[in-house]
């Protein structure tokens, strides 16, 4: 049986990393994609082959779209001579950057970063990736519990995160018709390097967290590494056009 290939932006880290190596034990293969850290986007791939998988690792700057053409040429390419396959089955957006700032101070420069990088990377990225995905196939777009929840200082990145929420049901609803599932997962407070670092090494922000949220506790990057192999399972194709949030119920 033909193993399943995943296309994972921002996987050398945090939520992409984690979601990776969830799907890789499942038997997923993968392809993901690093910023800058190249050697920690081969030890993910070294991590993956122990599981017994295949892995690919492709550098990108998912703020420059002007590049997004010859990515996909190089996944088209890393498709035939990795994996022997023409197309992969599941996308899930993922790379991404925080900015805190409040919104009477946030600066447009921040604004148009935030823009390029968490709404028009997804928008873009997957419009031209959509040849290469499998009808069948399935995709994630990594929202926020910000969406939903208001907390001062991430009003930009907030905003985002909600044009990327109207626009999975879009994709929802137009390539439906191949048979492509698009859901938005949405995480909340998680314990990683992101935004700074602040949730993992603010004993005070994380004491903040636990407390407003009903698990008890801030959450961790395998949470959101097995939500979205979850919503990727054999079980759950029926599943299109929902936000899911995987926050342990923050802000309930």
């Amino acid at each position: 049986m033909t193993r399943k290939i995943a296309l994972i932006t921002g996987a050398s880290r945090g939520l992409g990393k984690s979601t990776a190596l969830h799907l890789a034990a499942q038997g997923v293969d993968i392809i993901g994609t690093y910023h800058s850290a190249a050697d920690e986007a081969q030890a993910v791939v070294a991590q993956i082959q122990a599981l017994g998988g295949r892995a690919a690792m492709l550098q990108l700057d998912v703020s420059q779209s002007a590049s997004f053409n010859d990515f996909v040429s190089q996944v088209g390419g890393v498709l035939k001579e990795v994996f022997a396959q023409q197309q992969f089955n599941f996308l899930i957006n993922n790379a991404g950057i925080g900015v805190n700032a409040a919104f009477a101070e946030t600066t447009e420069e921040q604004f148009d970063r935030l823009v390029a990088i968490h709404f028009k990377a997804p928008f873009f990225l997957t419009q031209k990736l959509l040849p290469l995905i499998s009808d069948g196939g399935r995709i994630i777009n990594i929202s926020s519990g910000l969406a939903r929840f208001s907390l001062p200082g991430y009003s930009a990145y907030a905003s985002m995160k909600g044009a990327v929420e109207v626009l999975s049901r879009y994709q929802a609803k137009e390539l439906g018709p191949r048979g492509i599932s698009v859901n938005t997962l949405a995480p909340g407070a998680i314990a990683t390097d992101f935004s700074g670092g602040a949730v993992r090494d603010n004993p005070n922000v994380n004491a903040m967290v636990a407390n407003n949220t009903a698990l008890g506790r801030a959450g961790l990057p395998e949470d959101i590494g097995g939500a979205i192999s979850t919503l990727l399972a054999d079980g759950s194709h029926w599943i299109t056009g929902q936000r899911i949030e995987a926050s342990g119920g923050m802000f309930l």
